[in-house]
């Protein structure tokens, strides 16, 4: 059985289909219609909902974390222990909410089929922000899409309702729903189980390990934004997952003296700070992964373990010389990250094991660290190119080099043979132009709807000679830029 709050509601659910998503179950199951479908793959965000879990910070004190998240890429099971709230829960006492006030005041609304979306967006942003400015707004708005409207009045909407935000009846309730969160917070495995197709749902990673060894079959789920597409797009069917995302261990962040440890299961927008306040490059590419209801659920964990060869951050974590720490049963193996990926989906993951967290060395003074992605829109877009370069510099010579690349083979990969036409070499101009003819050798990238062959090689070029430019400029900040 899981357990869940829907708005103030307490649900209970054990026989559910592991594949329903919280967009079907509500339309669905609940009758609640507010919550739309328009694209089912995370793209629109006319399905965004907000989820609330409990935090308890470092001083002990208890809060509630509201975030925005796409109904149509979250299964049901990922809500055991939390708060669920739709657009209709927002309306109280017979008033509408501030946001939607704030959306039917500025005129952000046409049609209506995106404004649910938008209103759930906007509530998360007021609850997580007393002032926010333009920028904040625009980055809580990337994932929703509107097709009739425009973006002024929402973007004034997101003024009026954060910048005159007053108390709602989520903050007089906050009280009675972290008492209800404790009330039910999992203590033992959970379970969704429809019959022929089951959903565990693990709270520690020696259960997590136990459970994946007695079924070497199943899907893991973490954010399941990739995963759900499965079910949303291909129309599959998956008879058995294991829900990791309430395994406290494998969200944690540690810091050391040398290195960074990132559970595997740390979504998104939890690494954002660690990583960018090692590594600014890192941190301004989280700002352009995806949209930010994808980063408040997809996992560091995830991009690395769906091995697709576009994924944003390997290549910047190849180039760090991150390592992944894998575990199956009580036995763990540490592993360069570069050769956990071996073809194109296939990695060097065995039966039952699994990714437990991510090593990032800590930033070094000795390395210059810069990262880019090429792609055809600044927000929410894949990358056709995605380029990392750490530079040991000394004297003017390059003493190492680790160089990456996603979008350009079939995996995340290094560029050796551009590595080598650079180390031992003067950082000048002329080493650039032999490094640039090497990355032909390292690379023979495809043509696809995002880019042809002859664009992607081009671009990589282009984004190392981009890298010397800055590196000879630094008042230059032209980095992780989009290119149209």
């Amino acid at each position: 059985m899981i357990q869940f709050l829907f708005n103030q509601e307490l649900r209970s659910e054990h026989a559910l289909d592991p594949n329903l998503t919280v967009l079907e179950y509500l339309r669905e199951h609940l009758g609640k219609s507010g919550t739309k479908e328009g694209c089912a793959s995370g793209d629109c965000g006319a399905c965004t909902v907000v989820v609330g879990e409990l935090q308890i910070d470092a001083s002990g004190a208890e809060h509630l974390r509201y975030r925005s998240l796409n109904a149509c890429l979250t299964f049901v099971s990922s809500l055991h222990g939390k708060q669920l709230i739709s657009v209709e829960g927002l309306k109280h006492e017979g008033k509408l909410h501030s946001v939607q006030q704030a959306m039917a005041d500025c005129h952000g609304s046409q049609c209506g089929f995106c404004t649910p979306g938008f209103v759930m967006s906007l509530f998360a942003l007021q609850k997580n922000s007393d002032a926010p400015d333009l920028h904040k707004a625009q980055e809580a708005l990337a994932g929703n899409l509107c097709r009739c409207t425009g973006y002024r009045p929402i973007l004034d909407a997101a003024k009026q309702a954060c910048c005159q935000a007053q108390p709602d009846q989520f903050d007089s309730a906050a009280a009675q729903t972290i008492a209800r969160l404790k009330a039910i917070a999992p203590k033992e495995t959970g379970e969704l189980n429809s019959g022929d197709k089951r959903c565990l749902v693990p709270l520690t990673v020696a259960d997590l390990a136990d459970l994946y060894g007695s079924h070497p079959e199943a899907r893991l789920l973490a954010g399941g934004t990739d995963l759900a597409l499965e079910v949303t797009q291909f129309h599959k069917t998956l008879p058995v997952m294991i829900y990791v995302g309430n395994v406290a261990e494998l969200k944690r962040v540690e810091h050391s003296a040398t290195h960074i440890e990132i559970g595997a299961a740390t979504p998104l927008t939890d690494c954002y700070e660690a990583l960018s306040s090692e590594y600014p490059d890192f941190g301004e590419l989280l700002h352009r992964f995806a949209s930010l209801q994808i980063r408040n659920q997809g996992t560091l964990g995830g991009n690395i373990g769906n091995a697709s060869p576009i994924g944003d951050s390997p290549p910047l974590l190849i180039a760090l010389g991150a390592q992944i720490v894998l575990r199956k049963g009580e036995n763990t193996r540490t592993l360069n990250l570069e050769d956990y990926f071996i073809d194109y989906r296939i990695t060097a993951r065995q039966e039952s094991e699994f990714i437990e967290k991510i090593i990032v060395p800590r930033a070094s003074a000795e390395w210059t660290f810069r990262a880019y992605k090429v792609s055809k829109r600044l927000d929410d877009d894949i990358s056709a190119v995605c380029a990392a370069f750490n530079l040991q510099l000394d004297n003017g010579i390059v003493s190492d080099a680790r160089l990456a690349f996603g979008g350009m083979a079939a995996i995340p990969k290094r560029a050796r043979a551009c590595e080598a036409a650079l180390r031992g070499k003067p950082w000048n101009q002329a080493a650039i132009e032999r490094a640039c003819q090497a990355l032909a050798e390292d690379f023979t990238p495809l043509s696809d709807f995002r880019a042809s062959k002859e664009y992607r090689l081009l671009g990589a070029q282009n984004l190392l000679r981009k890298y010397f430019i800055e590196l000879q400029t630094p008042h230059i900040e032209t980095r992780v830029t989009a290119y149209v």
